[in-house]
């Protein structure tokens, strides 16, 4: 979904996501990206984000075409394009120009143009009075993900803890199972939990021996690390959920 909607200013991008085993854990559109030659790194937290700089727009080219969380692209709607804030974040956007003020809420990855900071929808740019322009100085604050009451006050809460979730770590594939089990028991004793994952590469089935239950991506990390130093190399973190 990051490559389908990455091109919210330019058909012509040559995009890849970074799917390493640092990242496996992670959401397509949490994951390091490549526009271009140029790496992008999406932050895990919206929290104290501020940003000035040039902001652009888009819009009918790009009407109903998919976006980078996987929404349909709505020109009408308060939305907006940024390279690196969480998706789903709202923010709170002034034209440094005319100080006009909108909220809208990234669900897009962009604007890959030189200096340019965010790319705004239509309906968010005509009411920043940027869209004869087409460009404008603007000042960007992040606000977290919305939250309306029963009685229509709005309010904005932090993004989900990103490193919270149920992973493992990967040490070791054989193609024979009862390695597979032997190492799968040896681990599961010491650590606590352990499995082994059937997996069919190319026509070779694999025994994949995944070792531990760990409640964050943090925890995680730290273990495979262990795993690395304690003659298991070639370990990485998987999501089990």
């Amino acid at each position: 979904m990051l490559l389908a909607g990455m091109l919210s200013a330019c058909s012509t991008y040559s995009t890849r996501v970074i799917d390493s085993p640092e990242t496996r854990g992670r959401k397509g559109w949490e994951k390091p990206y490549i526009v271009n030659g140029k790496r992008y790194d999406p932050l895990l937290s919206h929290e104290g984000f501020a940003q000035e700089g040039m902001a652009s727009w888009y819009g009918e080219d790009f009407h109903g075409k998919p976006t980078s969380n996987g929404e349909t692209y709505d020109m009408y709607a308060m939305t907006a394009a940024h390279k690196t804030l969480p998706l789903g974040v709202f923010v709170r956007a002034r034209n440094r120009s005319n100080g006009r003020e909108v909220v809208v809420r990234i669900n897009d990855r962009g604007p890959f143009v030189k200096e340019r900071i965010i790319d705004f929808s239509y309906a968010a740019a005509r009411q920043l009075g940027m869209t004869g322009e087409g460009t404008a100085p603007v000042r960007i604050e992040a606000l977290g993900y919305r939250s309306d009451s029963a009685a229509g006050t709005v309010s904005y809460r932090p993004p989900a803890n990103y490193d919270a979730g149920s992973y493992a770590v990967q040490v070791a594939a054989f193609t024979v199972p009862d390695n597979a089990r032997r190492l799968a028991a040896q681990l599961g004793t010491r650590y606590g939990a352990s499995s082994i994952q059937e997996a069919l590469v190319r026509g070779n089935r694999f025994y994949r021996v995944r070792v531990g239950r760990y409640a964050s991506l943090e925890m995680a990390e730290n273990a495979r690390r262990d795993f690395e130093r304690a003659s298991y190399p070639g370990s990485f973190v998987v999501a089990t959920d």
